[in-house]
């Protein structure tokens, strides 16, 4: 498929449109917006890096005459990860290395490899990524500067842990693990009482946070906690929700066990991460807080498939979630909480089940959890944005006035989801305006 995108100014009639601006048209067979109804022979048109005009091919205003359109088959917003991580997994370190993060050298060798895994990312139809521990927030500089080619990038920085908790390096010597946090080189952060938390938190804003990751729970990958522990007391909590509002950011928390699922809602965080243990009591509370619920389905089963690597406290810890996990956001969709894609992508290993670029993975379980292709896309992209608060851009939807962040599709994902799986099914990428992507 041959198709020609033409960002022009010489051509442009200086009565219809400003000649000053790069203005270019798409017509799609079938245009999703993200949120509402998909509308067959779509138009879109984009000024400079935001989308101007959307409507029915046979709409669209005269004062667009001069511009040259092209056309696609599927037209939508890109999708949104709101739940990754970017460590070099695979390739700079392994799974279970305790002490390489904190050995001269590992983060500058992490940076140079997922420079390629932000690429793969964008290259599979994400345009956005929320980051929740881990060095892309470090790197998004460059990604804004155009020295590299990534997503957009709202990164947490560090993972903010209670001492012994399940952002510790456990088996990494406390002394080590507090100096990395003290000089910025870690991506967990480890902080104890009120004070302690309070400081964490504009710690992480100095270095650049768009939003503030703690994990109110044990885990399923750390060693010596369970997912079902509660981690950081209620005062705490309270306190680093608080302190991340005053700098107009919101709180992701890491839970899986009801206990620290419950007290992360009091606090008032924006959004669970993983849910494991969510019941009806849970889903009616998030309801009334609108908090979203972000279910990593992908990285449940991707390791579940295949976990010769992980230690056998994890494997134990890993059988006895997995059925939780799928059962949760069956019991969210079914109740309408709010659900946003995210993975827990980590792996720079190509080869692994959840490697950087795999991320539409979770759209075919959102699909088994009973939501239709509809539903699956909004929460790949109109939902997304909302786990950001304040600190969001308007992104996700096709819609005037909204970040011409788009991508094109060989065919109807709405009659097959299994097709945003396959990065080379994503024929077309527009990031703010621009063309990464075609199948020139």
């Amino acid at each position: 498929m041959q198709i020609e995108v033409t960002l022009h100014n010489d051509a442009i009639n200086k009565n219809s449109v400003d000649d000053k601006a790069s203005y270019y048209g798409i017509l799609a067979d079938v245009l999703i917006p993200g949120r509402g109804e998909p509308l067959k022979n779509g138009a879109l048109v984009v000024k400079d890096s935001v989308i101007e005009w959307v409507g029915p091919s046979n709409d669209i205003p005269s004062e667009y005459s001069s511009i040259r359109f092209s056309r696609v088959p599927v037209l939508m917003p890109g999708m949104w990860d709101v739940h990754t991580h970017f460590e070099g997994v695979g390739v700079a370190m392994g799974i279970r290395d305790s002490m390489k993060p904190f050995l001269p050298g590992t983060a500058t060798l992490i940076g140079a490899v997922i420079v390629d895994d932000m690429r793969r990312t964008l290259m599979a139809g994400f345009t956005s990524i929320r980051e929740l521990g881990g060095y892309a927030g470090d790197v998004a500089p460059a990604i804004d500067m155009g020295a590299i080619v990534g997503p957009h990038v709202y990164a947490a920085i560090s993972i903010l842990s209670i001492t012994s908790g399940h952002g510790d390096i456990q088996d990494a010597p406390l002394r080590t693990v507090l100096d990395a946090c003290a000089n910025g080189s870690s991506s967990s952060f480890v902080c104890d009482g009120v004070d302690g938390c309070i400081k964490a938190v504009r710690q992480q804003i100095r270095r650049g946070a768009k939003v503030i990751k703690v994990c109110s729970t044990g885990g399923v990958l750390s060693l010596n906690d369970q997912p079902e522990d509660t981690q950081f007391s209620p005062e705490e909590l309270r306190a680093i929700v608080q302190e991340a509002k005053r700098s107009s950011r919101v709180v992701a928390a890491h839970a899986h066990g009801k206990p620290g699922i419950m007290a992360a809602l009091e606090a008032g965080v924006k959004s669970i991460e993983h849910g494991s243990y969510l019941d009806e009591e849970v889903a009616a509370k998030m309801k009334e807080k609108d908090a979203i619920l972000v279910p990593t389905r992908h990285i449940v089963e991707g390791i579940t498939a295949g976990n010769d690597d992980l230690d056998p406290r994890q494997r134990a810890k890993l059988e006895r979630t997995v059925q939780l996990s799928r059962d949760s956001i069956k019991l969210a969709n079914r109740m309408g909480v709010k659900i946003a894609l995210g993975t827990d992508t980590f792996s720079s290993d190509r080869n692994h089940a959840v490697a950087h670029g795999k991320n539409a993975m979770e759209l075919r379980y959102a699909i088994e959890a009973g939501m239709t292709p509809l539903q699956a896309i909004e929460m790949a992209t109109a939902t997304p944005p909302e786990t950001l608060g304040p600190q969001a851009r308007k992104s996700g939807q096709l819609k005037a006035g909204y970040d011409a962040d788009l991508i094109a599709i060989s065919s109807n994902p709405l009659e097959d989801i299994e097709i945003l799986i396959d990065p080379d099914n994503i024929t077309h990428v527009w990031k703010g305006g621009v063309l990464f992507k075609s199948p020139r």
